[in-house]
């Protein structure tokens, strides 16, 4: 236990330092492939044996053989290389699970990435700023104004507050690199086939509707956690705010889990998110979220990852502080 505290203490420290230097290694782009193997497998198989025939059951049962083959060959990777690094000495096996625990994490590069459009945004470069957003999301942005593309990269950082930041920390904490790895796989999938259009409607429900269920919990954690923030970090955010427009519109969002960390993060900083948006050529109307107080700006980028950073370190804390207590009390 102490060596699992240590390593995800100093895993959370080197990601706050360094990031994900692109020249290195990452297990995600590791499982990325992996998933991508996988589905081009599955989906040649089925298109031979269902010829046409009965294509709605083949992709569902195709995308329940994807989750369950990409999750069985994370947990058995990581487990395999943790065992044999604690194996040969402890303290390797710790310094193996700091690196993991440091690859899981991505406070850092969501910084990185989104403050890029903030500074293209702060030069006036709206073109550079709108190949910078598309990068870091998802929906088409080549019709984005400024304001839009500030948008865009605030909901960016506050959804991925949950699912790339308190997530894979409460993960990581219950159940070290291989839980932690586990959850990055669900996401992962999730963020390759789990698309609501018609090459993926089926086959990627399974990874979807995971993905669901392990962020129902840390999403909401991650809202209070924002909250929290929002009433530490001084006068540009607002934690009443934050409070009133997350119980208001923290459901206006298809998914279960996305519209809690965007409510509360348009509340805090008084814009409004969301609204219609434009996915793969096709236009999408969407509840918007939070009250038009004042235009969105690139500013609002900057402050939106504050409040990432705070509800990060906040979750690491409470995390340190159960798992200190746990392995002094029970000596586990």
């Amino acid at each position: 236990m102490g060596y699992h505290i240590l390593a995800f203490f100093l895993g959370f420290l080197l990601d706050l330092l360094f990031g994900d230097p692109y020249f290195l290694p990452h297990p995600i782009r590791l499982i990325g492939k992996l998933i991508s193997v996988t589905e081009k497998k599955l989906r040649r198989h089925s298109k031979i044996s269902c010829n046409g025939v009965d294509r709605q059951r083949t992709e569902l049962s195709g995308g329940v053989i994807l989750v369950i083959l990409v999750l069985l060959g994370t947990v058995t990777a990581t487990a395999l290389a943790l065992s044999a690094a604690y194996w040969l000495h402890p303290w390797l096996g710790a310094a193996a699970e700091t690196v993991m625990t440091y690859q899981i994490m991505a406070v850092k590069c969501l910084q990185t990435e989104s403050m890029k459009v903030c500074q293209y945004l702060r030069q006036g470069n709206t073109e550079e700023a709108r190949k910078a957003v598309a990068m870091i999301v998802g929906r088409d942005t080549a019709c984005l104004d400024a304001e839009g593309i500030a948008k865009a990269a605030v909901e960016t950082v506050a959804e991925n507050t949950s699912d790339g930041v308190v997530a894979p920390l409460l993960y990581t904490a219950l159940g070290g690199p291989i839980l932690g790895l586990s959850y990055k796989a669900i996401n992962t999938m999730d963020s390759m086939v789990g698309y609501r259009n018609e090459e993926y409607l089926y086959f990627g429900r399974a990874a979807a509707k995971l993905d669901d269920c392990v962020n129902f919990i840390p999403a909401r954690l991650s809202a209070w956690l924002m909250i929290a923030a929002s009433f530490l970090l001084g006068h540009e955010f607002s934690g009443k705010q934050a409070w009133a427009v997350w119980k208001r519109d923290r459901k206006k969002h298809a998914s279960p889990n996305s519209a809690q960390t965007e409510a509360v993060c348009a509340g805090s900083l008084g814009i409004m998110l969301a609204g219609p948006a434009v996915y793969f050529g096709k236009p999408l109307k969407k509840p918007y979220i939070g009250d038009s107080l004042r235009k969105a700006e690139a500013e609002d980028i900057r402050r939106a990852n504050r409040l990432m950073y705070m509800a990060a370190w906040l979750c690491e804390l409470i995390c340190l502080s159960v798992m200190l207590s746990l392995w002094k009390i029970c000596g586990i």
